[in-house]
């Protein structure tokens, strides 16, 4: 009996792993987020990143980024929300995802990714969107889980707005940048 449970948990397991991996989509997911500076349309990776994907889709199924804010805008490197209201209070989020970089996707200009804090498991409900090439954030290991593909002059406009300093927070821009929306595309 001691070698055969052994061995049914490690064919369990097997079968478990195969059936998590059937059940991530292979093809890219397209998503639009609508702003108040234009629309950008997103190509995420379920295949690099699934759990990432799978938890920033369950935000804009759930309508959560409607209303929001991008709070915190570099030119030079990226644009990030996900995670503020216009008034700058805090959005309450899940718990947070595991973090999944070293996918193969890296932080390059257009690509978006999980803002996290210091803890590498800490990306909840937050996002940026490098402006530039930012490998530095690949060795920091920070989750690229998709991509640009229309909408980037309008990543260009957020990123070039006047910032400030706001209630605590720096790099605020000084009028409000609304995330209006964020839906899956529809098909083709």
């Amino acid at each position: 009996m001691r070698t055969i449970f052994p061995a049914f948990i490690g064919l369990a397991g097997v079968f478990f792993a195969v059936a998590i991996a059937a059940a991530v989509p292979a093809d890219p997911v397209m998503v639009v987020m609508k702003t108040s500076k234009g629309d950008i349309t997103l190509e995420l990776y379920p295949d690099k990143a699934p759990l990432t994907v799978a938890n920033f889709l369950s935000y804009v199924e759930a309508k959560y980024y409607d209303g929001l804010i991008f709070h915190r805008v570099i030119q030079d490197f990226m644009i990030q929300g996900g995670g503020h209201r216009p008034d700058l209070a805090e959005k309450v989020s899940k718990p947070p995802v595991k973090n999944e970089s070293g996918n193969g996707l890296i932080n390059a200009r257009g690509t978006i990714a999980m803002a996290r804090e210091e803890a590498l498991d800490s990306a909840s409900c937050q996002f940026y969107i490098n402006t530039v090439d930012n490998f530095g954030l690949d060795r920091k290991k920070y989750c690229v889980f998709g991509r640009v593909v229309a909408g980037l002059d309008v990543v260009d406009a957020i990123a070039a707005v006047p910032t400030s300093t706001q209630k605590g927070y720096d790099d605020v821009p000084r009028e409000p940048v609304m995330i209006l929306s964020v839906r899956r595309a529809a098909a083709k």
